[in-house]
């Protein structure tokens, strides 16, 4: 009887801790990240009454099992369940999901361990740090090389050891805050110069223009200026009886419209030709549609002269409306970081206000063997253990056996209500049946008692 009390209390016990675990996950039902946990029994060792003996063919005598009493039961484990969880969306831009396996890395300071979560709810602090809402930094690289690739996309240097992600400035990218002017090399032209102008003539830098094409440019500082191509019809010499090359000409100038610049003379001036189906004739000597023009800012301004590549390529010349503009400059002014954007591929692009982006950072993501054998610290963390594998090396979103990020989203808990009640109630059995055990085995022992009055 004694056996049977001792073994209804360890089924107390084993309940109790059931209990605990099914109401730490309904608690933690709408917890960012979270795993729920399970626990699973397991018989404790028996008591061997009678071995087994085994049958004698000889005497004919059969063989018998052993005979055991079982001493209760114990928790046999208490499990992680790291299946992943729904996804909720939340627009905030610092918000991430993981589309599949993996973990965002996270660490308090130098002196602290990395520890890992599935709950993306970041920020970022007062000094540009992407932050748990513990204060931990989110860790990942910041060195791309300074450029984009042929293809327009960024490549990080993913080899390297993980840092903490600062948005606003790294030893890499110094003030990220601010996005550098880029001075103008280039500018494409297109449109058409009207056919039906008469031939000016003579000198016809001193006429008034016939068209004027606008365009701003910039310096290597940032400093714009407004220029203008003006064009003047020379001649029109079309083909006839008696001759004629079927050639028009025009002269074209740039002048300084605005800012404190002004034009090196022998390359702000030429000619341009046309045939007689209104295309510009690109091959021609001395009428070259690909000139190179140099503005000279005031010496004030302390920058450099600027080179600038025109393409006429583009023009046509119609009896139509004159209708050129710059349809391709390059160059740009200095640009305030005025928001960002992560992408699936954990790229972090800053938005600035001169209409650029550049690359903030990368985040990265660690993989285990053995994901359920992690250590919960609390905050949603894990740490690494014995058991689930060591963080070997960081890896890039999308790659490598991670799943790539969802921008805007969380994963939430992965606690099923529906299965915890069901649960909650087996174990609420389990617990009153085990406690029948010890209500009997008492009773069992009070008419021992009883026997001797």
């Amino acid at each position: 009887m004694m056996r049977s009390m001792f073994s209804g209390v360890s089924g107390l016990r084993a309940h109790q801790t059931r209990m605990d675990v099914i109401g730490n996950n309904v608690a933690n039902v709408n917890t960012v990240g979270f795993k729920s946990g399970r626990v699973t029994f397991q018989e404790i060792f028996s008591q061997t009454l009678k071995g087994a003996s085994s049958a004698d063919s000889a005497t004919g005598r059969g063989g018998t099992n052993p005979m055991q009493i079982g001493l209760g039961l114990a928790v046999g484990s208490v499990d992680t369940i790291t299946t992943r969880g729904s996804v909720q969306r939340t627009d905030n831009p610092t918000d991430l999901a993981i589309e599949g396996e993996g973990f965002f890395i996270l660490k308090g300071g130098d002196g602290d361990l990395f520890k890992f979560t599935r709950a993306g709810n970041f920020g970022v602090d007062k000094l540009g740090n992407l932050v748990s809402p513990g204060g931990l930094n989110v860790y990942g690289w910041q060195d791309y090389g300074g450029a984009a690739q042929p293809d327009g996309t960024y490549k990080f240097d993913t080899e390297k050891p993980v840092e903490p992600i600062n948005l606003y400035s790294d030893i890499y990218n110094k003030n990220k805050m601010i996005i550098a002017a880029k001075a103008t090399t280039r500018a494409t032209f297109a449109g058409n110069l009207d056919a039906s102008k008469a031939p000016l003539g003579g000198d016809i830098a001193t006429s008034p223009p016939q068209f004027t094409a606008p365009v701003t440019v910039y310096d290597t500082l940032g400093n714009s200026y407004k220029i203008n191509i003006n064009f003047w019809k020379e001649s029109a010499n079309g083909v006839t009886a008696s001759g004629g090359t079927g050639q028009t000409v025009w002269y074209w100038s740039a002048s300084a419209g605005s800012g404190s610049a002004a034009f090196d003379a022998s390359t702000a001036n030429g000619y341009i030709m046309f045939d007689t189906k209104g295309q510009i004739v690109t091959t021609e000597a001395g009428y070259p549609t690909n000139p190179t023009i140099q503005l000279i800012p005031d010496a004030s301004v302390g920058t450099e002269p600027i080179d600038i590549a025109i393409d006429f390529g583009k023009l046509t010349m119609f009896d139509a409306d004159s209708s050129v503009k710059a349809s391709d400059v390059d160059g740009y002014p200095t640009g305030n970081l005025v928001t960002f954007n992560i992408g699936p591929d954990g790229i972090i692009t800053g938005v600035y206000s001169n209409g650029q982006q550049q690359p903030l950072g990368m985040i990265a993501l660690a993989s285990f063997e053995n994901p359920a054998g992690l250590q919960k610290v609390g905050d949603n963390m894990f740490i690494v253990t014995t058991n689930s594998g060591d963080f070997k090396k960081a890896v890039r979103p999308g790659g490598e056996g991670v799943g790539s990020l969802s921008p805007g989203t969380l994963e939430m808990s992965n606690v099923d209500l529906s299965r915890e009640f069901t649960d909650m109630i087996v174990t609420q059995r389990g617990f009153q049946a085990n406690s029948r055990i010890i209500t009997t085995s008492d009773e069992m022992l009070q008419e021992l008692v009883n026997l001797k009055r």
